[in-house]
């Protein structure tokens, strides 16, 4: 599968660069769409891969690694790549996979002190409280 084929045309502007995944992709895709995008990436300045997500059906395991691969590639050649549409289903899958803050989604931004979920601070009842 190349972007061609991966559901939707390219887009390519002055802010950025944008395309649209709607098929299911297998593992054999990824290599090529990595080399695709390289290619579009190759002698132009820094800026913003958008990878739209929303008509993927069916999120596995190898759409959340074709992202992952597709954010490398674009970080090697200076770019940011942020994915934007993700269903519920492909959220839950990039956080049990523990890939939440390696995939970002457009629009959002961790906060400068974001906790990790299900941690709690612990304090030693020897200190008298503060006052």
């Amino acid at each position: 599968m190349s972007f061609a084929a991966a559901g939707g045309p390219i887009q390519v502007t002055a802010a950025g660069i944008s395309f649209t995944v709607r098929a299911a992709v297998t593992r054999a895709d990824i290599p090529v769409l990595c080399a695709d995008l390289a290619e579009l990436l190759r002698g132009r300045g820094p800026g913003i891969v958008t990878c739209d997500v929303g008509g993927v059906a069916r999120p596995d395991v190898v759409t959340v690694e074709a992202l992952a691969r597709l954010r490398l590639t674009a970080r090697r050649h200076g770019w940011q790549l942020v994915v934007r549409g993700a269903g519920p289903d492909l959220l839950g899958l990039v956080g049990l996979l523990g890939l939440t803050d390696a995939l970002p989604e457009s629009g959002r931004q961790t906060e400068q002190r974001e906790e990790t979920g299900g941690v709690e601070e612990v304090g030693d009842r020897r200190d008298p409280p503060g006052g």
